[in-house]
């Protein structure tokens, strides 16, 4: 069959693989909050901020990172690209005003005016988040796990790449980091923002996807590496600006790398009758002559589960669902001869569409929301003091810890997004494991940051990291699993919201006030004589100077509070993992008979 240019063409345009690329593009833009370890400094300095306004900064940047609400109303409101233009224009508007501020174009702010614009600026972000994952959960569904990690990598990844980017800008005026924050992201959407949006991608399931699938995390991976490598040599090594320029562009060639897929599967390949992937992972059952699917799942045998034996849950998925199929049939001529009640379902059941609101009588829900409040927030914490810490441990180039985590934290969430759909698609475990496991090892990393071992800034950024990108690859795929598609947005915004929660209790009051508490004890020891350490650190005080805390005591008691926290996230992870057992083995067992 001769198909003309045209026609390859309108499948280029159509292709779910290119949706997915243009999403990854996006969400390289949408990880600036990343960066905020590398900005703050530079506000701090201009507006002569101590660390607790600085932590009131950094909350504000969560809330904006987090807060989605409005995102995920738009995206089910607006098209796509609609919505994508809204979060450009809020990046640009907040970063863009501080940036004025903080280059003395415009007068200064107070300080509840800078959050708020850090908020706007920041919130943006998660309406590219929002679209992307929207449209490529729907064109990926039986892929969910490494399409979100992957697309969630990306954004992790944020921070490297703009830093590199910045390092070609070579600006004596740090300034000039924040003006790029403003406009990049904001150039990126206009270019992409019409290509991401579903394309009936169920319909385009392909006997190559794996491999495809196989090429784009080697080119994450290699990605990676090479940013590391990249970012180590420009530390160690005074390099010049033309070889840092070549260093850009090949991590540009390797960004732009994977829309070869589309390519090839649009111009190289003949058109082909595509299968379909069902939206949800479970097989439609058959229904009776006349009967709709509503009316088919309308009613439930209160009986079943005090009926089903035990060891019912331990057989082959094909022999479970035979024995459980056995049973309600009996149990349905039993109610026909009314022998037994029967009672009429209210709301959906797990593995099926949810509301915001019927999610949020769930205790499943919840528990998924105060496991990522605990994992995540303890390790947004160490992102939004990583600065302070690498300094308060006689670090001077906080830069390469800033990369560093961003670099961890999108492999963390490659790997998480690969891990736990291993374990559902070959053992029919829940997902939730793998969440636990990624915070078994933020634990170990929290203990590390707290001993101040030599090394420990490398090894807790690795473990810490990998940890905190685990979750964003983990918990969404989780949640449209349990809570279905149809409103994934909101589900999803809601739970983001766990985010600047962590980030408010752990950062904002418990690590910041511990931080101050260790620099004024050290102001103290450091003059002599009570009433002059008094009368100096009142006058400190009065100036609304920074203190700054030296060696490891500064986090020591911080990085404890962490690691237990990420134990009792362990803990409510493992209960999630049994209340959940059934619902994966339901929804991935048949997959493997």
């Amino acid at each position: 069959m001769v198909v003309s240019f045209k026609e390859r063409l309108g499948l280029f345009v159509n292709n779910r693989w290119l949706v997915f690329v243009a999403a990854m593009w996006i969400q390289s833009c949408a990880g600036i909050g990343y960066l905020f370890g590398s900005i703050s400094p530079t506000i701090k300095t201009s507006l002569n901020y101590n660390q607790r306004q600085i932590a009131r900064l950094g909350v504000a940047k969560d809330l904006g990172d987090s807060v989605g609400f409005l995102a995920g109303s738009l995206c089910e409101i607006l098209p796509l690209w609609g919505a994508l233009l809204v979060g450009a224009v809020q990046n640009f508007v907040g970063y863009g005003w501080v940036w004025l501020i903080i280059t003395g174009r415009v007068p200064v702010l107070p300080l509840w005016a800078m959050c708020i614009l850090i908020f706007i600026g920041t919130n943006g972000e998660t309406y590219f988040n929002t679209a992307a994952l929207v449209s490529c959960v729907q064109n990926f569904p039986k892929s969910r796990g490494p399409v979100v990690g992957i697309l969630k990598g990306f954004a992790g990844l944020g921070g490297a790449i703009l830093t590199q980017i910045y390092a070609v800008i070579h600006s004596p005026d740090h300034a000039s980091l924040v003006f790029m924050v403003a406009v990049g992201p904001a150039m990126v959407i206009l270019a992409f923002m019409f290509i991401v949006r579903p394309v009936g991608g169920h319909k385009q399931i392909r006997s190559t996807d794996g491999l495809c699938f196989s090429f784009i995390y080697s080119i994450c991976l290699i990605l990676a590496a090479y940013l590391m490598g990249v970012m180590l040599v420009e530390d160690l090594i005074d390099l010049s600006h033309t070889v840092i320029t070549i260093f850009t562009l090949i991590l540009f060639v390797l960004l732009i790398v994977p829309v070869a897929i589309p390519v090839v599967l649009s111009f190289c390949e003949e058109p082909r009758v595509p299968a379909e992937d069902p939206l949800l992972p479970t097989e439609p059952e058959k229904q009776e002559p006349g009967k709709s699917a509503n009316d088919n799942h309308e009613i439930i045998f209160s009986e079943v589960e005090d009926e089903k034996p035990r060891e019912v849950d331990m057989l082959p998925a094909s022999e479970r669902q035979k024995r459980i199929a056995q049973l309600q049939a009996k149990l349905a001529q039993a109610a026909a001869e009314g022998a037994v009640r029967v009672k009429r379902r209210r709301g959906p059941h797990r593995g099926e569409d949810f509301t915001l609101t019927q999610a949020l009588i769930k205790a499943d829900f919840w528990l998924i929301f105060f496991s990522l409040l605990l994992g995540s927030g303890s390790g947004l914490t160490v992102i939004d003091n990583l600065g302070q810490m690498s300094q308060s441990l006689g670090y001077d180039n906080t830069h390469v810890f800033v990369s560093m985590i961003s670099i961890w934290n999108f492999l963390g969430r490659i790997g998480g997004g690969y891990f736990s759909e291993k374990i559902v698609r070959d053992y029919a475990y829940p997902r939730p494991v793998a969440m636990a496991v990624a915070q078994v090892i933020m634990a170990i990393g929290h203990f590390i940051f707290a001993m101040g071992w030599p090394g420990d800034m490398y090894v807790g950024t690795l473990l810490v990291g990998l940890g905190y990108g685990a979750h964003w690859a983990i918990v969404p795929a989780a949640a449209s699993e349990l809570f279905g598609l149809k409103k994934f947005g909101a589900l999803y915004n809601f739970l983001t919201l766990a985010n600047p929660a962590g980030s408010l209790v752990f950062s904002g009051i418990i690590a910041s006030s511990i931080y101050d508490t260790e620099a004024e004890k050290q102001a103290q020891e450091h003059h002599h004589g009570p009433q002059v350490a008094r009368s100096l650190l009142s006058t400190v005080l009065s100036l609304d100077e920074p203190l700054k805390c030296d060696g490891s005591i500064c986090f020591f008691l911080t990085s404890m509070i962490m690691s237990g926290l990420c134990v009792i996230a362990v803990l409510l992870s493992m209960i999630l993992v049994y209340r959940t057992r059934v619902v994966y083995a339901n929804l991935y067992g048949k997959s493997r008979t």
